[in-house]
């Protein structure tokens, strides 16, 4: 056990394992974006992406993640989703393990989309299982958090957002995106062919919604830096997702003073509360529809305020992630 007086100080060495199995990001950019943050907390954050999929392309990474962890001097080990950490636990490291729960590894994945209907899946039996082996199990939100049965290593840490970079401008950048001066615009950002992201239920929408002279947009895939300048850009952003943890662009939605129409899912209602300038939908198109329009005519808008005041700035959020790994050490 390290003495917790000679790791304060000093520089703090952490790798992160997460997936490398992304399409379009090297590594997921909520993971990245955590790992920058940590730089000004004196931690030194380097990465491994675990690369192949199913048992067989995970279970090759072991050897590799061995490899690496005896030639460095890691302090910990970060993993993020269940799968990840079962790489690093595999690999017998004599260093601590912190597992980050995303949310399907948790709870599972949807069978019945058109009823919501979870089921107890195979990454549920993962994550109730590795526990024993993990020194901090950090959910996203609380219904993450009530599938970790080892209550004394839990912790609840939402992901920050760097008030910095997403904030709000007075003026868009419509002519840069391609987008119509006096177009009102609903703008989606999850991956429309994923089916938990629950594209199909806004395209539902799409006839009311054009009458009310406002048109949907799906650009993704996109560079993260555009997504600041689409937020400022759109008259509303939308999520309807079936299954969240504590969704990122609704946080940077909200950092940017977007006004915004989300389903009740993750942390979503705690984030807004009663938000001026949000509105929370069930699965209902013609629902959504109506709360699109009426969100789109609010006048005033106080996200940034809120997520503030809940204290997810990205710095404060690293602080705490910190200190996490120091009581993890000590």
């Amino acid at each position: 056990m390290k003495n917790k007086d000679s790791i304060v100080d000093k520089k703090l060495k952490v790798l992160f394992v997460s997936s490398g199995n992304l399409k379009n990001f090297d590594v997921a950019p909520f993971i990245k974006v955590q790992g920058d943050s940590l730089n000004n907390e004196n931690v030194e954050v380097d990465y491994f992406k675990v690369s192949g999929k199913g048992l067989k392309g995970y279970i090759s990474n072991i050897g590799p993640l061995k490899k690496l962890l005896k030639d460095s001097d890691y302090d910990l080990i970060h993993a993020h989703f269940t799968l990840s950490a079962w790489v690093a636990v595999l690999s017998f490291p004599n260093i601590p393990i912190i597992l980050s729960l995303m949310g399907t590894d948790a709870y599972g994945r949807i069978r019945d989309f058109k009823k919501k209907r979870l089921y107890f899946n195979y990454f549920t039996l993962l994550t109730l299982l590795i526990q024993p082996f993990t020194k901090r199990i950090v959910s996203k939100s609380p219904n993450i958090e009530k599938f970790v049965w080892q209550k004394k290593k839990s912790k609840v840490l939402p992901n920050g957002v760097d008030i910095n970079k997403f904030y709000p401008v007075d003026h868009d950048f419509r002519k840069e995106l391609g987008l119509i001066e006096n177009q009102k615009y609903a703008l989606f950002l999850g991956n429309h062919n994923d089916p938990r992201k629950n594209y199909q239920l806004l395209e539902k929408a799409k006839g009311e919604l054009n009458k009310a002279n406002i048109e949907i947009i799906a650009p993704y895939p996109i560079p993260h830096h555009q997504v600041f300048q689409y937020l400022n850009s759109v008259d509303v952003l939308v999520m309807c997702s079936y299954e969240e943890g504590s969704p990122n662009v609704v946080k940077e939605g909200m950092a940017c003073n977007c006004k915004g129409v989300f389903t009740d899912v993750g942390d979503v209602r705690y984030l807004l509360e009663d938000t001026e300038g949000y509105a929370i939908t069930g699965f209902d198109h013609v629902e959504l529809a109506e709360k699109i329009k009426t969100v789109v005519e609010m006048k005033e808008c106080k996200g940034r305020e809120r997520l503030i005041n809940l204290k997810l700035d990205l710095p404060l959020v690293a602080e705490k992630l910190k200190k996490i790994y120091l009581s993890t050490l000590a």
